[in-house]
């Protein structure tokens, strides 16, 4: 029994101190640092209690505009992003699950293969797409008779949101399709053929055999997707560096700004808790949600 116990704790043992390293100990660090009066320069300069969080929230100071900023433009491509990649990645499923066998292997490896590709190499591909003078899109339009004069993808909004929207889904969309592609297999194929028979098409499989199915994976996608959303970074810094102006400059830009270019890692620290926060109430808000429907039934 020791022998066991003593096995069973050597297995468990590297994902604890993993854990500890990279999530425990940082965390408990950056809520330390958001109390205190902290810079890159000086170091610690003392604990100063919650005056960052209420220069942040309460305060008519800078920080309070940049956090403010950075939740609207972040939230604004949660908005955009996460309908078109959830239920952008499920109807891709859903044709894939209806390919012949000898076909659906290749065109699942076609829409998974932009996952594998770096931000930077998206980023750099869009932006020659749409760039407002001289980009692939616009000229192709252009020549087609399409449009009269270039459209400002990448220099004014609403446009530039379209753009960012656009390199995110073709980017990540892959992802959630494969999960969304291994939950329709786990569906027994008895139950098509039986309301088939029945008389049932498409739509009345979707409702009562298919997201019944699948429906924990749908929430487990539309969880991760939000997450993954309110952690936007990448695209907006090497598409648009936040602009115009600062319309497209997430929560993280923001952070990363107060840190690097004010010095305040103290306040920063602060934004990132909150940020957390935020998170992490969407997702019990979205776990209830999901919940008491599943209840109701």
């Amino acid at each position: 029994m020791k022998k066991k116990t003593t096995t069973a704790v050597l297995f468990v043992l590297p994902f604890i101190l993993f854990f500890m390293m990279f999530w425990l100990i940082p965390f408990v660090y950056g809520i330390v640092m958001s109390v205190s009066k902290y810079s890159l320069v000086k170091g610690n300069q003392g604990f100063v209690g919650l005056d960052n969080y209420i220069k942040i929230l309460f305060s008519s100071s800078m920080y309070n505009k940049s956090f403010w900023l950075g939740m609207k433009n972040t939230v604004i491509f949660v908005i955009l992003t996460t309908p078109f990649l959830v239920l952008g990645s499920l109807a891709l499923a859903l044709l894939l699950d209806q390919l012949p066998d000898r076909v659906r292997g290749i065109f699942r490896t076609i829409y998974f293969a932009s996952y594998a590709v770096s931000v930077t190499a998206v980023a750099a591909v869009f932006v020659w797409l749409m760039k407002g003078n001289g980009g692939y899109l616009n000229n192709l339009m252009m020549n087609l008779g399409i449009i009269d004069k270039a459209i400002p993808w990448m220099e004014q909004q609403p446009f530039v949101w379209v753009s960012l929207t656009v390199a995110t889904i073709w980017w990540t969309v892959g992802y959630n399709m494969m999960l969304f592609v291994n939950a329709l297999n786990e569906i027994d194929t008895q139950l098509y053929e039986a309301s088939s028979i029945d008389g049932a098409n498409f739509w009345t499989q979707l409702r009562y055999i298919i997201f019944p199915g699948i429906k924990n994976v749908f929430f487990f996608v539309l969880m991760t997707t939000i997450i993954a959303s309110f952690n936007v970074y990448g695209q907006t810094r090497l598409m648009t560096q936040g602009g115009p102006g600062e319309t497209t400059k997430p929560m993280i830009m923001m952070i990363t700004s107060t840190i690097m270019d004010r010095n305040d890692l103290g306040v920063g620290s602060a934004m990132t808790i909150l940020m957390g926060i935020v998170i992490v109430l969407c997702s019990v808000g979205q776990y209830y949600l999901t919940k008491e429907k599943e209840e109701l039934r």
